[in-house]
């Protein structure tokens, strides 16, 4: 991307600000509560940073009021968090809290799928197809912004048409708080490519009314997210050690030393000889 095609700060603003003006048949609480939400879920105001109700009312042209109602109802939904004497800052997800929002996605998963397989209509599975077609198109452009959002539409759409508020309503909980450190995920065509491969084997189960085979893809395609992310972060982690200490300065394998399944990072284990 070009420094002329980088959204600039003022563009921003203008863009918020008539966000705001659009929706004004809203309460205003409600309208700037959306409008936080998006620049977090974005990565426009970015995790572990300290949110200023006074900057904020400002960007959006509004009193500092509607901000702080907006700030404690992301607080309860778990974007932000407060700290004492510092202010108010938006969470950062540990590692393992991630992990567990993936277990947890995965079984909310696979049951909207099993409950969509058994009620979907022919309109519905098109729009499944038409979605996952979508995506494909956009993997062959090399779009990855364009293959995520519609990766994050073909999951709501999963929630939708299973007709099941309050698993949507968990689910949403868990998806924005895993939002502020997953979007590296799907960052390369392979990954895209497998996971794009995955919701068409749901589609086809879905269409055949399948709902236990549904449910086991629903449950395994969140899963199969989770060790993309661990193979990401391994990766990321393997190429700042290489930077680090060039292939001149590091030792030889021991053979006797083999790593931990690479799905469950840990410390290096001894594989004992047999005597």
């Amino acid at each position: 991307m070009t420094k002329a095609e980088k959204p600039q700060p003022i563009a921003a603003a203008a863009a918020a600000a008539a966000a705001i003006a659009q929706r004004r048949s809203e309460s205003l609480g409600t309208i700037v509560h959306k409008e936080l939400e998006r620049m977090i879920l974005s990565g426009e105001i970015k995790a572990g940073e300290r949110l200023s109700e006074q900057s904020i009312a400002a960007r959006l042209g509004v009193s500092r009021g509607p901000v702080r109602e907006a700030t404690s109802a992301l607080e309860r939904s778990g974007l932000l968090t407060s700290v004492a004497n510092r202010g108010v800052f938006v969470r950062e997800v540990s590692a393992d809290e991630l992990l567990e929002l993936y277990d947890m996605r995965a079984l909310l998963t696979g049951f909207a799928c099993a409950l969509v397989a058994s009620r979907a209509t022919p309109g519905d599975k098109a729009k499944l197809a038409a979605m996952v077609d979508g995506m494909g198109d956009a993997l062959d452009r090399g779009d990855g912004p364009r293959y995520y959002q519609g990766n994050l539409d073909f999951h709501a759409a999963i929630m939708e048409l299973a007709g099941h508020v309050k698993a949507a309503q968990i689910y949403d909980t868990l998806l924005k708080e895993a939002h502020l450190s997953r979007r590296g995920v799907l960052s390369t065509p392979p990954m895209m490519g497998q996971s794009n491969a995955e919701h068409r084997a749901i589609v086809a189960a879905i269409v055949a009314g399948d709902a236990e085979r549904a449910r086991d893809l629903g449950e395994r395609h969140v899963l199969n997210g989770k060790r993309r992310l661990l193979t990401t972060r391994t990766a990321t982690r393997s190429g700042e050690a290489d930077a680090a200490h060039p292939a001149s300065d590091r030792a030889e394998p021991d053979p006797t030393q083999v790593d931990a399944d690479p799905g469950a990072p840990g410390p290096r284990v001894q594989r004992r000889r047999n005597r």
